[in-house]
Order: C-alpha cells, then structure tokens, then sequence
C-alpha cells in the first residue's frame, strides 16, 4: 500500500514538473517571437554595422574585456602575488627575511626592471590611469596590517621593561634622526621638493632615518630561536617603545608639514591629543569589556566582528581628517583592542591572510612602481644614497648598542639589539610613502631611501650570524646539567601535541627508573604560522598535553619550542648538536602517499603531489618515490648521526605487549632496548627468532638469555616462520629494525597490515 502510494506521489511530482516546464518555456519562446517583431529600423541604424567576421568580432570583444578597469585590477593582483611570493621563496633560500623578496618583487615589476626591459607589458599591466586603484587597495592593506602590529604590542611587557627599552629605543631614535637633520642640510637644496621648507624636509629624513621595522625585528627574533629568552623579550621591548614612539613623532612631524609651520601645527598637535586621549579613556575600556563577553570562537558574530571594524574605520578616518594619517588612527585601534590574548588570537586569524597575503604585497609593489632606481645615474647620487646608508645604520646601531651597554646588557647582547633595531623594511617603506605622497620627497630621494630600506634589512642577518661567529653563546644550561647526569638522553621530535604525548609515555620506557631522566621535548613550528600575539598562546597549548603526561609519569622533560624555515633541517641540527643518545620522531599515514610502504599499506593518493611532478620535469626527482618513508623523514634518517626511531602509531594507548622481530645478526642491537622496557612493569617482549639466529651466533643467545633471567615470566621467545594475524593483533608495539622494516616493505609482506603500532629503529 505504502509503496504503490509513493510510485503515485512521484509520477504527480514529474506530471508538475514536465507541465510547469513545458508550459513556461513555451510562454517565453512567444515572448521573444513578439519582441523580436517590434523592432524598427531606427533600432537596428542605431546598431554598429559589423562588417567584420565573428572570429574578429570575439577578438575585438576579448581585447576590449581585457583592458577593462577590473580585468586590470585582477591581473595586477593575480601577477603580483605571484612574484611577491617566488621573489619570497628566493629569499628565505639565502637566509633573508621574506619581506625582502616582497620589496625586491615591488622594484622588478616596476620601471627599475620591467618597465626597462619590456616597456610595452609594463605600460599594458601597470597602465598610469590604474595605479590609483592599486593605490587604494594597497592602503586598505596598509591599515588592516598597522591594525595587527598594533594588536600584537603587548603592553604589559612594555611595563614590565619600561626603563631599560626606554632607554634603549629612545638612544636609537635620538641619534639617527639628529644625523638625519644634520643630512638634510647636506642634501637640503639639491633633493627637497619645491615648495618644500626645510624644517618638514629635516625632520622627514629624521623620522626616516629613526624608525625601526617592529614586525620584520619580531619574525627574526622568533626564526633565531630568541623569543622565550631574556634577550628576545628585551628587543621586542624596545623594539614596540620604538614603533609608538616613533608614530607618535611621524604624527607630529606630518602635522607640521601639512600645516607649514611648528606654530600653525599646533592645532593639529592638540586635536591628536585629544583622540588619542579619548581612545584610550573612552573607547578601551568599552572594547576591553566587550572582548571579555565575547573572547570565544563562537561570541565573535557577524554584529560583534562589525563594532570593532567600525572601531578600525573610525579610528583610521579621524586621525586622516585630523591630518597625521589614516595609518596612525589604525595602529591606535590596535593598541585599544582588548587584551584578551584568546580574542586577539581569534581577531588576528580572521584578518592576517588577507592583509599580509593578498593585500600587503600590492603595497610592496606599487612602492616599486615609484621607486625609480634608474633616475640614480649619476656616481654623485649613489654617492649621496651611501651616505644615507651610512647615517642610517650608524645612528641606529650605535645609539642602540651604545644604550644597551650603558643599561648593564652585555658587550654580545648589546650588539645583538643593535643589529635588531637596525632593521627597518616595512615600515620605512610605510614612512616613505606617506612622505612621497604629502610632497616631501623627490622621486630621487625617495629611490635612495627605498635602497637604504633594502640595504639595513639585508644586513641584519649577516650581522647576527658574524656576532654569533666571533662571540659564540655558551650551549644552553639545561644540555650541560642534564646531559652531564644521564646516561641516555633522549631528543622528542613531534608535530601533533597529542602525538608528542605518547612519545613521551614511549621515551619513558626507555629510560632505567633509577638513573636521572633527560627527555627533551622539540616542536618545530613554520614561522609563516607565528606572530606575535600568538605565539606564547600556541607554545603554550602545545605542550599543554606533554606536560600533563611529563606529570602524570613524574619525570621532568624540557621544552624546546622555536619557529622554523626549514623543519627537518633544524630537527637534524638540534639532534646533531644536543649530546643526545636517541631521537624519537612520529610520523602519519599521509607521508606514505606516493611511497612504496603507501602502495603496500593500501595508502595511495590519486593526485600526484605537484612538487614531485615539477622535480619529475626538471629531473631533480622521480614521479613515485621508491623509498619506504617520504623524502623528508628518509633525510633525517640519512643526516641523523644518533639512533633514530620513528614511530607509526596505531592507537597506543598502552606498552604492555611488545614484539621484537630478529631477521638477522645486525639486528641483535634491539635488544639494547628491550633491556630498557624490560625495567618497566608490567612491559611483557616477545622475541621473534624466524631464522634461528640465537642458535648460530653466540652474541644473540647470551642476550636473550640474559634478559629471560631478569624477567623469566615477561620474556618469551616465538620461534614460528609465520606472523599470523591474531598474534599480532595481540601486541601493542613492535620494535623493528630499519633495514629489516624496508625489507618487509620492499617483499610486501602480509603481515604488515595487521602489525600494530611499529618502532622503526635505525641503530
């Protein structure tokens, strides 16, 4: 009954829907009959006479769509992004910060390079009339991005070394921009713009001269490994005391400008005053109770997320009316938004990709379509941009070591902050830009400061790897004191905090209960990931689990966190130089996508990885890896000098079951370890001897033997050929060497499908 009224009900449905079609269609067939009928012949002289062939037509309608404004706007982005992102690649290669290849993508595609080389792509992509839309969205970037540097000041750490990086930042602002005054006297007539006082000129090269990169100075910090140390906290210190010090200066210094004079300026003087009074007075308190009510996920809904960019724009538009930019109103927003450290987290994720990724680079490049390096042509020019290089990074090196020194940092430290605080890449870019676009500086002048951006940026690196050469740190405390007491020492490499939990329960067993632990605990993060504002929270959340565990287990572990270009570079590098006696690392399915052991684990991936392909093309690599783990886990394994165990888990949860498979001689060394399990209650082995080996080399017996003896009820020796399914489901981990595990592999055995949790070990 129920089935024939349900056939019923479908054929009704499909008699409306073919009647309900049909009818409609037919309805609008005769409504364009009837209008295709009253046209006239006044309509169709109005029409162009297309005398051309359609193939000519579509051409004509293509190249017309193509210059269209929008089309424009989307290839300028589309091509910008990508050469920002390759020119990044590029400089994170050689050790430079990725900032750099971003400015130096800017000057390529602009008239210093491409505009040089191919005039007509570059009047075709980057025509005059579409830079004022660039321009735009650029500065929409620009405030969302000051936004995050204001968010990611943290003021009660400006509290808590108030004196010392005020001190510090102070010195490294006063000296440069007295040397930039004392410039501009130089440079005065021959560069400053007509029209142009010397005053705001002097005090333009000043502020140009003073201002110190807080975010680039903040990703070289976390990249170093230098944010949870005593030196890390001081700079970024005095590196956010420099960036509110130094915008508090740029506010003034573009009031005077625009208003002429010191005495006119006044006003405008006031006026920010006043607004920056009643955002911290008025607007703070309201936004920090606002931030508490809604500091999760969830709260931020579309209504909440609309008051604090209503905050943003309100903010960036009074201080642009006011006239000390728009830039100035939205770093002041940041500043104010609550200190929630949850919502700014929260906040930061919805806006950084799209600031820094999409809209960030075309700021970058439309400061290249300005600078005009070939307008230097002259050996007197680039004399000149060297003696602005030169004031530049002897006001602030100096002034900032010089400081540091003065307020009780070592000689090493104190040259360490001064390197730092010499970087200045974005934000000197910012500066120059607001001066170019008030009519401070030339068109040359500004070139020669872009260079000098460029030249201070890039030499932080160096500078901080010749301070690290010829005044070498002492190895950390903790690989000293603990190394020195144990006996083995074991390096914990994880990427899934949860993961990292059992490898500590794991490395615990490996450890003899009565001799003194050394577990150390290493998170790799990519630094494109971290900033500042969230990365005391991510470390945090992190280790969260493997502290719980290092408590539950009672032993002590250390915490090694740092951001990281290269992962397993710096994972080999930590292993290497650490004094450890193992390194224990987790690795999932996906890395077997493409590899042998994917194949024979059933772990395929349809889509070849586009990496592996373009290595395929350029012959750097094969299409299919032939390895047994991925190309990153087989050149730790390589480059490793210690043990290397790599474990594939398999829901272990506990080690009370363990199986160690003898497939020949060299394999003896896993009974090292099982020496080690074996002090754990109530750890029970299985030894697997398939081939007899115990009985045709001595070494074999006499360890097994020994191991049967201190623990005869918890050592069993399984002499079967086979690995039959059931045994295996049985056992909770599995120690196998790595040649013996690559054999396997390599001979598709079955028996690796039911194998439980494994422990690939290469002695």
């Amino acid at each position: 009954m129920l089935t024939s009224m349900h056939i019923m009900k479908n054929i009704r449905n499909i008699l409306f829907y073919i009647t309900t079609i049909g009818a409609f269609s037919g309805l609008l067939y005769w409504f364009l009959k009837q209008g295709q009928m009253l046209e006239t012949a006044a309509t169709a002289a109005r029409l162009p006479k297309l005398n051309s062939s359609s193939l000519e037509q579509f051409i004509s309608t293509i190249l017309h769509d193509i210059s269209s404004p929008l089309a424009i706007l989307l290839l300028q982005i589309v091509t910008i992004i990508i050469v920002a992102r390759i020119f990044g690649w590029f400089c994170k290669l050689i050790g430079q910060p990725t900032v750099i290849g971003e400015i130096a993508a800017g000057i390529f595609l602009g008239p210093s390079v491409v505009g040089i080389f191919f005039p007509e792509f570059s009047a075709f992509l980057f025509p005059k009339v579409s830079l004022s839309n660039l321009q735009f969205l650029s500065q929409i970037g620009l405030i969302l991005f000051m936004f995050i540097i204001g968010m990611e000041l943290d003021l009660k750490v400006l509290k808590s070394k108030a004196q010392e990086a005020i001190v510090i930042s102070h010195a490294s602002i006063i000296l440069p921009f007295a040397l930039g005054v004392g410039l501009a006297l130089y440079i005065y007539q021959q560069f400053a713009p007509e029209g142009i006082s010397f005053l705001s000129f002097s005090l333009f090269i000043g502020i140009a001269l003073s201002i110190t990169a807080f975010p680039v100075l903040a990703r070289i910090v976390q990249e170093r490994g230098l944010s949870r140390t005593k030196l890390g906290t001081m700079v970024i210190t005095c590196a956010a005391t420099d960036d509110i010090t130094a915008w508090c200066i740029l506010a003034a210094v573009i009031a005077i400008v625009k208003a002429g004079s010191f005495l006119s300026s006044i006003y405008t003087i006031l006026l920010a005053a006043a607004y920056v009074l009643i955002m911290l007075r008025v607007v703070r308190p309201f936004l920090q109770r606002l931030g508490n009510h809604y500091s999760y996920k969830e709260g931020l809904t579309k209504p909440v997320v609309a008051v604090f960019f209503l905050v943003l724009l309100i903010s960036a538009y009074s201080t642009e009316i006011i006239g000390i930019h728009a830039l100035f109103g939205a770093f002041m927003a940041g500043v104010i938004m609550p200190a929630n450290q949850n919502f700014r987290n929260l906040f930061t994720e919805k806006l950084e990709d799209v600031s820094m990724v999409l809209l960030l680079p075309l700021f970058f490049v439309f400061t290249g379509l300005r600078t005009q390096i070939g307008l230097l042509n002259d050996p007197y020019l680039w004399k000149v941009t060297g003696i602005i290089i030169a004031a530049a990074v002897t006001g602030k090196f100096i002034g900032s070591a010089l400081a540091a020194r003065f307020v009780k940092q070592s000689w090493r430290d104190s040259l360490i902050i001064g390197s730092l605080m010499n970087t200045r890449g974005l934000m000197e870019l910012v500066v120059l830009n607001i001066g170019y676009d008030i009519g401070v500086l030339a068109p040359e002048i500004f070139a020669m400061m872009v260079i000098m951006a460029l030249a201070t940026t890039c030499m932080t690196g160096p500078a901080l790897d010749l301070i690290d050469r010829f005044m070498p740190i002492k190895k950390e405390e903790f690989h000293q004191s603990q190394t020195s007491k144990s006996r083995f020492s074991i390096l914990v490499a994880f990427a899934s905090p949860l993961g990292g939990r059992k490898m500590i329960r794991l490395a615990h067993h490996f450890i003899e209960p009565a001799v003194p632990q050394n577990v150390t605990a290493l998170h790799l993060s990519p630094s494109s990931y971290l900033n500042q504002v969230n990365t005391e929270e991510y470390q945090y959340e992190t280790f969260r689990p493997i502290n719980e565990e290092a408590d539950k287990l009672n032993i002590p572990v250390n915490m090694l966190f740092k951001p990281s270009q290269n992962i397993e570079h710096d994972i080999i590098e930590t292993a290497n130089d650490g004094e450890y006696d193992l390194l224990i690392m987790g690795i999932g399915h996906s890395v077997f996508e493409g590899t042998l052991l994917g194949k024979v684990l059933g772990i395929t991936n349809k889509i070849i990885s586009p990496v592996r392909l373009i290595d395929t093309i350029t012959g750097k690599g094969k299409l299919f890896n032939t390895d047994i783990f991925d190309e990153r886990t087989s050149h730790v394994i390589q480059s490793v000098t210690i043990p290397v165990a790599i474990l594939i888990e398999k829901k272990l949860d506990k080690m009370e079951e363990v199986f160690i498979p003898i497939f020949s001689e060299s394999d003896q060394f896993l009974l090292e370890f099982a020496k080690k399990l074996i002090l754990h209650q109530p750890t029970r082995i299985t030894i697997m001897d398939p081939s007899g080996l115990a009985a045709q080399y001595l070494s074999i017996q006499k360890m097994i033997t020994s191991l049967q003896a201190s623990a005869p009820e918890r050592v069993n020796q399984h002499n079967e050929k086979a690995l039959e399914k059931d045994f295996l489901q049985e056992q909770d981990l599995m120690l196998i060497s790595n040649e013996s595990w690559k054999k396997a592999v390599e001979s598709h055995s079955i028996w690796l499908s039911y194998s439980p949790s494994v422990l690939i070990i290469r002695g």
